[in-house]
């Protein structure tokens, strides 16, 4: 399923609400293939087809623990005082079969996992026999003595009892986590038909910006962006792909834009600000279709969006600000549930908790203020409280946050007591 043909029509920096730009840009974003893969490398995708049991779980009756199987009623009335004698006819591990069945006066001493011999509807634990006794005293364990009573079907686990032949085993949708994955290794299955992750182009713009690793020329600032933006890709189950830098110039766009278009989404950081050079805006017109919103959010105001490319093959772009902050919490809002629909998610929204907040806030600036904080827990209740200076390019208050506090657009301050909803950044 491709995006849609063309990109919304809207004014040059039309404002939006958070809403509004999300809802915008996940009407231009389709789930994604499918695509059979390895089971481990599943985990987090989203099943792609219904999956039916071919056989039962366990395939046969087999002992729930180790110990001895038998004839209920062989033992009854059993006790210390009065022991029930059998004789052993035989040992089955897991993975092996009984070599004979359980006649009347016999057992079979049997390990957990194992299947039950015909004719037995009972497991003994060893501790419920005089078998440590017996090896103590270098006894013969050709015979057994049984010390309790057990009602018939004790200790078994009954074929099918997990899952029954032909059963419904996962819904397509289904978000396979690893107790998913261990069921479906259970059934045999080496390989599953899921909705592929999305390959995530990254690139950040701008002459100032030097690769990590580089000597750093005084004016100059390290790419920091590109790494965390394809660490939240990662984070959130897309396939990052780092383009480096573009500079500010139309052939060096061109070339790293055109690099996005091989990508399900591209992703840049900087130059969709009103203040920005036109450079940028100019190399996204020339390549597709993008509008420059404004946003109601703080940090995050400036955003763009549009689809990139021609013919058939129209990548949806999503233009962040070049703030390390602005880019980050804009990626939380907006790129982030996007990679999760590509995925075939259904729960693109930011894990929420109500907490307490530990000091006052003021916003005057008439947006939704996204306040970085560290939530604690204690006697039951969450607590919030911001991790310091709020600027858009201190980096380390992210680093220093596990959620972001929610201040309404219309609320200018929030005093310290009051409840407030925090979205969790380290929540999955």
């Amino acid at each position: 399923m491709s995006p849609k043909a063309a990109e919304p029509a809207l004014g040059p920096r039309t404002m939006l609400s958070v809403e509004e730009a999300l809802e915008r840009i996940l009407s231009f974003v389709a789930v994604l293939d499918i695509k059979e893969q390895p089971l481990l490398t599943c985990l987090g995708q989203v099943l792609g087809v219904d999956l039916r049991a071919p056989f039962a779980v366990p395939p046969l009756d087999n002992a729930a623990m180790d110990g001895y199987a038998l004839r209920a009623e062989d033992i009854a009335g059993a006790s210390l005082a009065s022991p029930r004698r059998l004789r052993v006819i035989g040992q089955v591990a897991a993975g092996a079969l009984a070599r004979e069945p359980v006649r009347p006066g016999t057992a079979v001493r049997i390990m957990t996992g194992a299947p039950l011999p015909e004719g037995a509807d009972t497991v003994v634990p060893f501790e419920e026999t005089d078998e440590v006794e017996r090896r103590h005293r270098n006894l013969s364990l050709a015979e057994i003595a049984v010390t309790v009573d057990i009602k018939a079907g004790a200790n078994i686990r009954r074929a099918g009892e997990d899952i029954s032949a032909g059963s419904l085993v996962l819904e397509r949708g289904t978000v396979l986590r690893p107790a998913e994955l261990g069921v479906l290794a259970s059934l045999g299955r080496a390989t599953l038909p899921v909705v592929r992750r999305p390959v995530v182009a990254v690139l950040a713009t701008g002459d100032e910006l030097v690769e990590v690793g580089q000597p750093l020329p005084e004016g100059k600032i390290y790419n920091s962006n590109t790494y965390s933006l394809m660490a939240q890709v990662q984070r959130y189950g897309g396939i990052p792909r780092g383009l480096g830098v573009a500079r500010d110039n139309l052939a060096s766009l061109r070339e790293k834009l055109a690099q996005g278009l091989e990508a399900d989404l591209l992703i840049t950081s900087a130059g969709v600000s009103v203040g920005d050079y036109d450079v940028v805006k100019d190399a996204l017109a020339q390549m597709g279709e993008v509008s420059f919103w404004s946003v109601r959010m703080k940090p995050g105001k400036p955003l763009a969006f549009g689809l990139l490319g021609q013919g058939p093959r129209r990548v949806p772009h999503l233009g962040l600000p070049g703030n390390p902050v602005s880019s980050m919490i804009t990626f939380e809002q907006f790129a982030r549930p996007a990679i999760l629909k590509m995925m075939g998610r259904q729960d693109l929204a930011k894990p929420t908790v109500q907490a307490v907040l530990e000091e006052d806030i003021q916003d005057r600036s008439g947006r939704r203020h996204f306040v970085r904080a560290w939530v604690t827990r204690r006697d039951g209740r969450y607590y919030a409280r911001t991790t310091g200076p709020q600027g858009s390019g201190i980096l380390t208050s992210m680093a220093r946050a596990n959620g972001l506090v929610v201040i309404p657009e219309e609320q200018a301050e929030v005093k310290a007591g009051s409840l407030v909803p925090v979205q969790m950044l380290d929540w999955d």
